[in-house]
């Protein structure tokens, strides 16, 4: 039998099995009318880009227990905010958290636009977290779509085209089945859906509350979809990392650039990253010592290795390149991962 209006189900079963998550309302009061607060929506969403929701949370929590409020991130220091995203990823995001926390404040009177076409004017708010904003945090009746959505309409229409080609028709087909009432609920129980139910890989077709409409379980490729075309082999990159620690304990750190991969951040001083050994010079002369192994990380578009040399510098060093950071204000946390990594192996070698 058909489920002829799928959405419908959706939300009963929204109702009975919701995540309960930190920045959500949940249903019962949603209903209710309640709204949760859309700093909160907003952070959250910007957090949860290319990130799991189990690795969020933490950060969600930290930020929201220090900044409570939009006007609260706006006043904040960048090295703080920075310092805090260590770890997440993806650092452009936390640079135009703070652009866009200043925006709401200094443009829009410290409350964000309630639609769709407003927030789409705040720096780094694309169609997607706009549409989920206006959705969850407003109860406008916009389409939703993430991967979990993508995958879970490309089994219901049991679409063959692969992604991302496929991405506006499902976005279409989104759309046809997003309801006008609740629709912060919907887009969440979609969310869900995909994330606990209609899965990656076995997916739960048993207990789904839209099997009965599903057209790829009827036609027996909801496992296959959606379909994907192939990617391309990422390239490897290989760099330096110098780690100079002066004898009072103090290490040495530079502010990376603003632009560019861990932009804004501290890490250590280094050589490119080429595919190729680039030329380089320590940041400093001194009897430099090269750690056994090599520090391997993963971006988004390739794979590094890198090269971890130590060594130890006078008591009133002064250096050209970076400065020194007293052992007691030393964070490792505060450092991005690869250079967590890098620190991480030079200590195994201590």
């Amino acid at each position: 039998m058909c489920d002829r209006d799928p959405a419908k189900s959706l939300l009963i079963w929204y109702d009975s099995n919701s995540r309960t998550l930190p920045w959500r309302v949940p249903p019962a009061e949603s209903k209710q009318g309640k709204q949760p607060d859309p700093y909160f929506v907003w952070l959250s969403e910007i957090m949860l880009q290319q990130t799991t929701v189990a690795a969020v949370i933490a950060y969600y929590n930290k930020f929201t227990m220090r900044w409570p409020t939009v006007a609260d991130l706006a006043s904040a220091r960048d090295e703080d905010v920075m310092a805090e995203w260590a770890g997440l990823g993806y650092y452009a995001r936390a640079r135009n958290l703070l652009k866009c926390a200043r925006s709401v404040v200094d443009e829009c009177g410290g409350t964000f636009p309630a639609h769709r076409d407003g927030l789409l004017k705040l720096p780094g708010i694309g169609p997607y977290t706009a549409a989920a904003i206006a959705s969850i945090a407003f109860g406008q009746s916009e389409t939703v779509v993430d991967g979990n959505v993508e995958r879970v309409v490309s089994r219901l229409f049991n679409i063959d085209e692969p992604l991302p080609t496929s991405k506006p028709r499902l976005t279409k087909l989104a759309t046809s089945i997003t309801p006008a009432s609740r629709a912060g609920d919907y887009a969440q129980a979609m969310m869900d859906l995909g994330a606990t139910i209609c899965t990656p890989r076995n997916p739960k077709c048993e207990v789904c509350p839209i099997a009965n409409g599903c057209q790829a379980l009827a036609a027996g490729t909801a496992a296959e979809l959606p379909k994907k075309v192939p990617k391309q082999t990422k390239p490897t990159r290989v760099g330096v990392a110098y780690i100079a620690q002066r004898e009072d304990g103090a290490f040495l750190l530079e502010q990376r650039a603003t632009k560019g991969l861990l932009g804004g951040m501290l890490g250590w001083p280094g050589s490119e990253w080429a595919e190729n050994q680039p030329e380089h010079e320590p940041p400093f002369p001194a009897d430099w010592n090269e750690v056994k192994g090599i520090a391997k990380h993963t971006f988004t578009h390739f794979h590094l290795l890198l090269t971890v040399k130590t060594a130890t510098a006078a008591q009133g060093h002064n250096p050209t390149i970076g400065h020194f950071v007293p052992l007691a204000e030393f964070d490792r946390e505060a450092l991005p991962t690869v250079m967590r990594k890098a620190f991480d192996l030079a200590q195994g070698n201590a």
